[in-house]
């Protein structure tokens, strides 16, 4: 699995900015956050929206200010702390603040499917990300593989889904392999794809899927 964009950061950070609306879009829908375009684009301009309730306002914006953390930050150490920062924003004045930042202590359950996390680590799972991190592959694959692994361990009781696809954007835009991003039109099989992968641990099918369908960027 090669890299499918070879672009300097500042490149890629260039090509992120410019379609930033649309990935804080689909990956609020990605959560199951219902807003169009038009509002978000709005409310990332600072503008009133009539309809949405005060939390969709809130996670729309930790996104806009999650993404510009991202953006923003040029450390490539990517570890646990890179990650809690990422929590704290993305779910600021969503969760209690006893639980930002902080590894859940309590169960979690998943919708479509019986399967259910173990409870994580901070050892353990700092393991298995310098693992994931230290493997000899595309640094393309590395960031879908450290994507998908912190979506299956659940770190947090909620917003895992949007830290884990920052973080590992994180990773592709420091390394100008452009940007992890699911439309519409594919949420649904990624779903399906997702709860498969959380029930067998075979992560093959999915990460290929989204390696085909769902990384945006630009040969420049």
């Amino acid at each position: 699995m090669v890299d499918k964009y070879k672009l300097t950061r500042e490149k890629n950070v260039f090509i992120a900015k410019r379609n930033i609306v649309d990935y804080i879009w689909k990956s609020a829908n990605l959560e199951g956050i219902t807003v169009t375009y038009p509002d978000t684009q709005t409310i990332f301009d600072g503008g009133i929206v009539n309809g949405l309730t005060v939390d969709n306002i809130i996670a729309i914006n930790n996104l806009k200010y999650a993404w510009e953390y991202v953006l923003n930050n040029t450390c490539k150490k990517y570890d646990l702390n890179l990650i809690f920062d990422i929590h704290k924003i993305a779910l600021d004045k969503l969760v209690i603040n006893e639980c930002l930042g902080k590894l859940r202590i309590t169960p979690v359950k998943i919708g479509g499917t019986k399967w259910t996390p173990s409870f994580p680590f901070h050892t353990k799972v700092e393991e298995e990300l310098n693992l994931l991190l230290s493997q000899n592959k595309s640094m393309t694959e590395i960031a879908i593989e450290v994507m998908l692994k912190l979506m299956r361990m659940q770190l947090f009781v909620d917003g895992n889904k949007r830290v884990a696809m920052l973080f590992a954007n994180k990773i592709m835009i420091d390394n100008g392999c452009g940007i992890i991003s699911i439309s519409q039109e594919y949420q649904s099989t990624f779903y399906e794809k997702l709860i498969r992968y959380y029930e067998t641990d075979n992560m093959d099918d999915l990460k290929q899927w989204i390696y085909n369908k769902c990384i945006d960027g630009m040969n420049i």
